[in-house]
């Protein structure tokens, strides 16, 4: 099993219609990280905290977000979420709008994470997984995808 298909826990992937707002989305990656027992609430909030202040930062490429808190004791264990929006939704980023997959990070430490990010980044590097990740209907698919 590879560090990214670990990553995700049981209940850490859902596929949504539609969402109001990149904090509803946020709000849902980050319960599917709490879902996965990955992290506690107040983490959610961390999340919500961080776009509040930084903007769309973490907007990372086209149709990409990662969403994340700072490391603290509601971070369990290091891992990830993926919501994907069948509606893409508009982070207010200049470029890379609007998001179909955000990506919820939970990471135990400011050093533990750094693996885990560059599987994801070589993951997302291909055009076509991006674009399967986006297409899919099915979790199970997005587990075959991953893995």
């Amino acid at each position: 099993m590879t560090l990214l298909e670990s990553a995700f826990a049981k209940n850490s992937i859902a596929i949504k219609d539609r969402v109001q707002s990149r904090e509803e989305a946020i709000s849902l990656a980050g319960n599917l990280l709490v879902s996965s027992n990955r992290v506690s609430e107040p983490y959610v909030l961390s999340m919500l905290d961080a776009i509040e202040k930084f903007g769309p930062y973490i907007v990372i490429a086209p149709g990409i977000a990662l969403a994340h808190g700072k490391p603290d004791e509601s971070v369990h264990e290091t891992g990830l979420s993926l919501l994907v929006l069948k509606t893409p939704i508009d982070f207010k980023h200049s470029q890379n709008d609007p998001v179909s997959l955000v990506f919820g990070l939970a990471a135990k430490d400011h050093d533990s994470h750094i693996s885990l990010m560059a599987e994801l980044a070589e993951f997302l590097s291909d055009e076509q997984n991006v674009k399967s990740l986006m297409q899919s209907s099915d979790v199970e698919q997005i587990r075959q995808l991953l893995s």
